[in-house]
């Protein structure tokens, strides 16, 4: 078949890469113009627009798909519109444009958490197990039927932005599996069930962290959080990055009973007080700082006593 692909950030480089490799052609990727990174704002493509240009594949770089872009897509004459994270919704003469329309590769079992952060959402919330799932695209969001999905385990102490990275190989394979079987006539949709949640893009607060919760909640925050927006609080006036939290790692020795937010070295480790029991603290960065080790970090500040992150 004849492909178009869409997407912009890493997440969706394996699935352009698997599709590339196979015996499908992709007649263009669509993904998102340039934007300024780092401190000095250099003007950098999209990973997707990397990939592509590596790939040598032509590339429509939009930031939304208007009547223009959607007039080229349709100039191409593709066979199917395939999606992951592009960053913009598609609207109907869009979606037309394709002979059998757009599918789209969603980092959830849907129809829970629809929206732009589905793997922030879950991890945010403690989850254990989600599902790259595949479906057709339509105007509602998110809330097309499904041809496929692979569930998907969430380790304990992994990071929103390590689930997402391994998730997009494991959604690669489904969107891959599902394109031979539309181009085969063999591909069957079934409509979402259940209760739909939604998972809204993350802010600024959201990495905020609130020692007053469970240590479950802590740490699910400090992972959903990361890499982006990045967890954080605050010791007296100055700002800290919280990299990486464990309950797994915590000294199962210690029987520190710490106030929220109290800090205490145990073990050769950082730990932090919560509304129950302590959370280690492994990874951090001060404002202004590179990231350390966090009892190392900790060592530095001198003695702990009154120390509160907050």
């Amino acid at each position: 078949m004849r492909l178009v692909v869409a997407g912009s950030p890493a997440a969706a480089v394996p699935t352009l890469r698997r599709l590339a490799a196979s015996d499908h052609e992709i007649a263009a990727v669509l993904t998102r113009p340039p934007t300024p990174q780092g401190r000095k704002r250099v003007l950098t493509p999209t990973p997707v627009a990397l990939a592509a240009a590596e790939l040598g594949l032509p590339v429509i770089e939009a930031v939304r798909v208007d009547d223009d872009v959607t007039a080229r897509i349709a100039a191409l004459q593709p066979d199917l519109g395939v999606i992951v994270a592009y960053g913009a919704l598609l609207r109907r003469p869009a979606l037309d444009a394709p002979r059998h329309g757009w599918i789209n590769l969603h980092f959830s079992d849907l129809p829970a958490y629809r929206g732009a952060a589905p793997v922030q959402r879950a991890v945010m919330a403690g989850d254990t197990r989600t599902a790259a799932t595949v479906f057709q695209l339509v105007e509602a969001l998110d809330a097309g039927p499904v041809f496929g999905s692979e569930p998907f385990d969430i380790h304990p102490d992994a990071t929103s932005g390590e689930v997402l990275a391994a998730m997009a190989e494991t959604g690669a394979a489904v969107v891959a599996r599902v394109v031979d079987d539309i181009a085969a006539g063999s591909a069957t949709a079934t409509e979402q069930t259940g209760e739909p949640s939604t998972a809204p893009k993350l802010t600024l607060a959201d990495g905020h962290v609130d020692f007053d919760l469970p240590s479950t909640a802590v740490h699910a925050r400090v992972r959903g959080v990361t890499p982006e927006p990045g967890a954080y609080a605050h010791l007296g006036d100055l700002r800290v990055k919280l990299l990486r939290t464990s309950r797994t790692e915590t000294p199962s020795d210690s029987e520190l009973s710490l106030a929220p937010g109290a800090l205490a070295l145990s073990g050769g480790r950082l730990l932090v007080g919560t509304a129950d029991d302590p959370l280690t603290v492994l990874q951090v960065q001060p404002a202004g700082k590179q990231a350390m080790e966090a009892a190392a970090w900790a060592r530095g500040l001198g003695t702990l006593d009154g120390k509160v992150l907050a």
